[in-house]
This record gives structure tokens, C-alpha cells and sequence, in this order.
């Protein structure tokens, strides 16, 4: 744990610097990929080996989620199982506050108590909790930082897949900053910072520029599986004002890829 300032992005490690594209007018240089099998697969839970909480305190907790567990109880049978429970089963008053895709890894906060909740809640509303994610993308980026701003929407036909939607989508927002990039096999290293909160909102954003993330079955085709056993896409910072004390956290999780 770590208190820090205003967040920073970390420093670019690419070679040269370029212009950021408007984003505004940026479109998928990718076929819109059909609903994989991914979807339709049985919900199949890593072992539990134990919480890994990374802070802990009378207020909150923050606990790495591995890839492949719910953060909460989905439908259907087995789907009880998730990481709310498991940190139950060891603090009985941890509560969510917000989630992670099934297949994304990382650093989620759970409150203690309603009033934490609550607090914590609010936080994440008025967008005073700042997210860094760390994801490796297909190709390499035209800039080495820019912003992503397409509006998204569910696409209902193809659930539970999400779209770009310029008449009915929510503003969606995504700062990205390239650390590096791979020819061999011609994939990026990226620091990820949405503004917004959309489900699958960083894989869509991606997939719209034409940069899936690696491992991604629902947004890209089975290339973007190659090399990869789950979904390249880490929850790797949380910074916020503790809703107790008041003083700044910045809580890391390294990356496992």
C-alpha cells in the first residue's frame, strides 16, 4: 500500500512518440466476430486456495480476483460459487462494490458494513476511485497514448456481448498509454485507465480501435486466443480516499502475465 497524489500515468516505453487519433472517429478495422463458444462454455471456477487479500482494515478489504471466478452469484446452477462468498466465508461483513468480468483478473474492494458500502458506493459514482488496468493487444497502436470516447450499448442479439452505439450508447471513456511493444509477436503491452465504468468496456474500446485484447474469444476471432490461456486483462491499481480516515490509498496488484 502505498499513499500517493493525483494518479500519474506510468511512463511510456515505446519508441517515438505520435499524435493521438480522434477517437471520436475511430472504427474497427476487425470483422464484428460472432458469438463465440466462450459464452455457452460451463461455469468452471479455479479451486479455492485461499483469499489473496492484498489490504485489509476495519473498513475495507481489497482481494485479488483470479480469471475465471465471478464476482458475485451469477444464474444457474454452480454460479453461487464467486468471490463475494468465498470472503464471506472469512469476513462475514465484506459487501460489493463494484465488479470484474468473469475473465478478468485483479483488485477488487469490498466494504465492511453498509455504511462502508455506501460510502464506497458513492465514490465510484462520482468517479473519485481511480482504475489502472494492464492488458497485452494484438498489433501496435498508431500513438503512444491516447483516448478512447465511443459510446456503448448492449447488443442484445448477441448477448452478452456489448457494442460501440453513437445514437443510443452511454458515454464511454478510455485513456491508454502504450508500455511497450513486442515484434516478434506483434503485441502491445498497455496501461489501461477508464474514466466510465461500461460492462466490457475496455474489450470493446479495444476491439474498436482493431487491438483485441489477447485471449479475448468474445471480441475477437481464434487468433486472439493464441498463446494465451485466459484473457490477458489485469485490474493492477486502485487510488481512492479511504471512507474512514479520509488519506489517500493506492493499493498494486502486479500482473500474473
Amino acid at each position: 500500500m502505498r499513499s500517493l497524489g493525483p494518479p500519474q500515468p506510468p511512463r511510456p516505453q515505446a519508441e517515438n512518440a505520435r499524435q493521438s487519433p480522434n477517437p471520436r472517429h475511430a472504427r474497427s478495422t476487425m470483422p464484428s466476430p460472432q458469438p463465440s463458444a466462450l459464452a455457452a462454455l460451463p461455469y468452471a471456477p479455479p479451486r479455492d486456495d485461499g483469499i489473496d487479500i492484498v489490504y485489509g482494515d476495519a473498513a475495507l478489504l481489497l482481494v485479488n480476483k483470479p480469471a475465471g471466478l465471478l464476482a458475485v452469484p451469477g444464474r444457474g446452477d454452480g454460479k453461487d460459487d464467486c468471490l463475494l462468498r468465498r470472503v464471506q466465508a472469512v469476513v462475514a461483513d465484506a459487501l460489493i462494490v463494484h465488479r470484474l468480468d468473469l475473465h478478468t483478473s485483479g483488485l477488487l474492494l469490498l466494504a465492511r458494513g453498509r455504511e462502508m458500502q455506501r460510502r464506497l458506493a458513492g465514490d465510484f459514482a462520482a468517479r473519485r476511485v481511480h482504475k489502472r488496468y494492464l492488458a497485452v493487444v494484438a498489433g501496435r497502436l498508431p500513438a503512444d497514448s491516447g483516448t478512447i470516447d465511443l459510446p456503448l450499448a448492449a447488443d442484445w442479439p448477441q448477448r452478452p456481448r456489448q457494442k460501440v452505439d453513437r445514437l443510443t450508447g452511454k458515454p464511454s471513456l478510455t485513456r491508454y498509454q502504450v508500455l511497450g511493444h513486442d515484434p516478434v509477436s506483434n503485441r502491445s503491452r498497455l496501461a489501461l485507465f477508464p474514466e466510465t465504468g461500461r460492462t466490457h468496456q475496455l474489450r470493446v474500446h479495444l476491439q474498436a480501435l482493431g487491438h483485441v485484447i489477447v485471449g479475448d474469444l468474445l471480441y475477437g476471432d481464434a487468433s486472439a486466443a493464441s498463446g494465451a490461456d485466459r484473457l490477458l486483462l489485469h485490474a493492477d491499481q486502485l487510488r481512492f480516499l479511504h471512507p474512514a480516515s479520509g488519506h489517500d490509498l493506492c493499493v498494486d496488484s502486479p500482473a500474473p502475465f
